[in-house]
């Protein structure tokens, strides 16, 4: 048995994909979690399975996780953000949904959530009411779990642990400022992790036990070709900026292994600092095709595939990566992550330098 820490992004529905890879890590069995980060979608898919995990093991957390999902349809039908327009029947759904969602966006851009939702309704607090107890999660044994959402006031990222947790904070991490207002917890404002904390790895070097870190992407690192499109462009600004504050958490991870690699630290310091073994799960590939407004896509057969998508890379990455555990990083930090610019390297005099932009 080995164990692991996970690092969950959000992406909305895409969160989908993140549910199948835990579906598929619960059904293998070798692998525990010691701790969890997680920010928006993946707030959700760490709290529904730590709530499994608490009251029946790896089944009953597979079986929450997928009546949570199931239940995000169902209100999806009764709430669609992405609602059927009259212009629906006379273009393609592609066409129809960039459209409505061009609509909607816009009046985002005019109007905001306290004007056109004054009463705040979401539907996503009622699911997760019903799928979590988080009195009882929060003084449950088991999984560690670290919430990312932004403070409002400061800008800066909030990390809340889990004897911390409320609705009131998992609705925060997942709080879109356009589309609903801003959370209160505790007299504090709060928005998406997602801006400041995509999600916050740090907490996992200091309060977990494993060296080994799986961060599950679905919003994709690389692009083949530059957007032309404004959608497109949009989309690409949004996956960027939703990237960000992870690829500075990786060259600081990057920049502390060159430290230990290269004996670099005084003794005194060393026990400060974590040699940690990064692996990935990349969506790049199954979610690359899909635009923007797919993240409001609640229907379930679209769950559902994006679901089988994260089981099959899941599947893929225990064949290939299993062995890796607890012994080396199965992901090149510079090649994955970071700019070459970023590297520290020998010269041939054995001195250490930085490359020079």
């Amino acid at each position: 048995m080995k164990k692991i820490n996970l690092a969950l992004q959000g992406g909305g529905s895409h969160g989908a994909f993140t549910w199948g890879v835990l579906d598929k890590l619960l059904e293998d069995g070798r692998i525990d979690v010691d701790g969890i980060c997680a920010t928006s979608a993946g707030t959700m898919n760490a709290c529904t399975m730590a709530w499994g995990l608490h009251k029946g093991g790896r089944s009953m957390a597979r079986e929450t996780l997928h009546n949570f999902w199931s239940d995000i349809a169902k209100a999806g039908k009764k709430a669609n953000p992405m609602p059927k327009m009259p212009w629906g029947k006379y273009i393609s759904s592609t066409l129809s949904d960039s459209l409505t969602f061009f609509m909607m966006d816009s009046m985002t851009k005019l109007f905001s959530p306290y004007q056109l939702n004054p009463f705040d309704i979401n539907p996503l607090r009622d699911v997760l009411a019903e799928s979590v107890d988080f009195d009882e999660l929060r003084q449950s044994k088991g999984v560690k779990l670290f919430i990312s959402a932004t403070h409002v006031h400061s800008g800066k990222v909030r990390v809340f642990e889990k004897e911390e947790l409320s609705l009131d904070v998992v609705m925060a991490s997942a709080c879109l400022p356009f589309m609903y207002k801003a959370v209160s917890v505790e007299g504090e404002d709060y928005w998406d992790g997602g801006y400041v904390g995509n999600p916050s790895l740090f907490p996992l070097f200091y309060q977990t036990d494993s060296r080994d870190l799986l961060i599950v992407h679905i919003n994709p690192m690389d692009r083949p070709e530059t957007p032309k499109t404004a959608t497109d462009i949009i989309d690409r600004i949004n996956e960027i900026s939703f990237n960000s504050s992870l690829l500075s958490e990786m060259r600081a991870i990057a920049f502390v292994k060159k430290l230990l690699e290269h004996n670099m630290l005084k003794d005194e310091y060393k026990a400060d600092f974590k040699d940690i073994l990064v692996h990935s799960v990349r969506a790049d590939d199954a979610l690359s095709g899909l635009p923007m407004t797919s993240k409001f896509n609640s229907d379930w057969e679209f769950l559902l595939s994006l679901r089988d998508k994260g089981r099959d890379a899941m599947t893929v990455w225990l064949a290939e990566h299993f062995d890796d555990l607890g012994k080396r990083d199965s992901v090149d930090l510079h090649e994955a992550f970071l700019n070459s610019n970023t590297k520290i390297f020998h010269d041939r005099h054995g001195n250490h330098r930085h490359n020079e932009p």
